[in-house]
């Protein structure tokens, strides 16, 4: 077989751990937050929360850089703990300077096929930033509008239906923290307050949450998440079900009921449409793990407020 057919090799990128303590990570990490002791500190943040996630460890070191410098700039925190932000590993498929796929190949030149018969493609583990729904919470309180802004899961027996007089929905919570927590989700509200008092208030049943991952996010799907739910699904099958939503389908529903509220009743800073139009890019990665974006909320976007301009940082090099 002519060697032109087979893919160019790729670079070997150093891991994070070795990247990040380079003259040419430090300079670009020192020149853009400006401050050595900010520069100290975020280099010990971001390198603990890669620490802990052995994934994260094998990512290319300048995409975690990326995300991380991302979530330095929205002044949020990278600890998994905390729950604002994430980086979260995945893979994608390898372009050769055709902007075609890499394919690999076995020591012949043939194709190396899957279990299913399709061509493996040659991939490269990278990092994206991903906003969580605490990180949301913490922005638009920042903006100053809001006196008030949650969301929570609703157990069973606590929603009352509409008021029939205004349709918003009616609540009453089970006082007992203990005796709550033991029963069954049977659907997500969220709300906000802004300083002059004005309220708004949404309930989404989770069936209504299901359908609505069912549809916009193709890695997930509502009768395989019954399935799991009942125990149906083997434990040496739930490999294939890796999207956020099988994972922890509570906070992607709480983050999707803020991004509901925010966008379409809320008041949205120049900060947050910041991190709203970082977070939906996660949508098109299609690896599995992304953030449902429906266009609606995309729509939402267009705002007349003035968009701040987020320095480009030229990792390429590094």
């Amino acid at each position: 077989m002519s060697n032109s057919n087979r893919p160019l090799p790729v670079r070997q990128k150093p891991k994070f751990s070795v990247a990040i303590t380079t003259d040419g990570y430090k300079n670009l990490i020192n020149n853009t937050l400006g401050d050595p002791e900010r520069s100290k500190r975020f280099v010990a943040s971001i390198t603990s929360a890669v620490a802990v996630n052995p994934m994260l460890q094998d990512c290319d070191a300048g995409t975690i850089l990326a995300g991380a410098l991302l979530g330095e700039s929205l002044n949020l925190s990278p600890s998994p703990q905390l729950g604002q932000y994430y980086l979260v590993p995945f893979e994608c498929k390898v372009k050769g300077p055709d902007g075609k796929n890499l394919w690999v190949l076995d020591d012949e030149g043939n194709h190396v096929k899957d279990a299913n018969g399709k061509w493996l493609a040659v991939t490269e583990k990278k990092a994206q930033f991903v906003l969580g729904y605490k990180g949301y919470i913490q922005l638009a309180l920042r903006s100053g509008h809001y006196a008030d802004l949650d969301v929570m899961e609703i157990k069973e027996g606590e929603y009352l239906g509409k008021d029939p007089n205004t349709g918003k929905p009616r609540f009453k919570f089970v006082e007992d923290d203990d005796a709550r927590e033991t029963l069954p989700v049977i659907g997500y509200m969220a709300f906000f307050e802004y300083l002059n008092g004005f309220r708004k208030v949404i309930f989404w049943s989770k069936q209504k949450m299901m359908s609505h991952a069912d549809t916009y996010s193709p890695a997930y799907s509502a009768e395989a998440h019954k399935k799991i739910m009942a125990g149906e699904i083997a434990d040496k099958d739930m490999w294939k079900y890796s999207s956020f939503w099988y994972k922890n389908f509570d906070d992607m529903a709480k983050k999707t009921m803020l991004r509901q509220l925010i966008s379409r009743w809320g008041v949205m800073s120049t900060e947050l449409q910041r991190a709203f139009v970082q977070d939906a890019k996660f949508a098109a990665i299609g690896d599995g793990n992304e953030i449902v974006t429906t266009p609606e909320e995309i729509a939402q976007l267009t705002q007349p407020e003035a968009t701040e301009v987020i320095p480009q940082v030229d990792l390429s090099e590094l």
